[in-house]
């Protein structure tokens, strides 16, 4: 089966704002949809990807941290992938946590964003089996960054007016450089 690459909406793009809806069903259109984002994410390369980031308002992201199966510096990364329909968080902690977010709809432009550190989650993956699991570190935080996703929200909107307008002048320079 051919996959495909599929375009990335970048900011300032309008359909980023759109709030996704629900998958009413797992359908072979949904899963050739799945099997595209991930080539698009490990082509990009990310570690996450929301379905309206390439084009489709639809409640599904997927995500692989791709984090070293051993703490040995040259030990490669080993491939999780994991697919989350219809997330939702159930509980967030009082503890945040703060991670230097990117995003590939705001390509090479970093920031520090504070969020929950522990999250209640529940979701589908793509053999319709439904999960809740308390989620923390680096998957919390990816999974609550790519649900912002599905409301329409960008990790900028959580940074200050001034930082956020620095940031997106950035970004219109990098692209005319480009």
């Amino acid at each position: 089966m051919k996959m495909a690459i599929l375009p990335i909406l970048e900011a300032p793009d309008p359909r980023l704002r759109t709030i996704s809806t629900p998958v009413e069903s797992i359908d072979d259109d949904l899963q050739r949809l799945i099997d595209d984002m991930f080539d698009t994410m490990y082509d990009a390369p990310g570690i996450g990807l929301a379905a309206i980031q390439v084009g489709v308002p639809k409640r599904v992201l997927v995500m692989d941290l791709q984090e070293p199966e051993s703490d040995t510096e040259d030990a490669p990364p080993v491939k999780k992938p994991m697919v989350f329909i219809n997330p939702e968080i159930l509980k967030e902690s009082e503890d945040l946590s703060v991670y230097n977010e990117g995003c590939l709809s705001v390509p090479d432009q970093y920031a520090e964003v504070e969020r929950p550190a522990t999250i209640r989650a529940s979701w589908m993956d793509r053999d319709g089996r439904i999960h809740e699991e308390q989620l923390d570190g680096l998957l919390a935080t990816c999974l609550q960054h790519e649900m912002d996703h599905l409301e329409g929200v960008l990790f900028i909107d959580h940074l200050s007016r001034m930082k956020r307008d620095m940031l997106m002048k950035k970004l219109t320079k990098a692209r005319r450089a480009a």
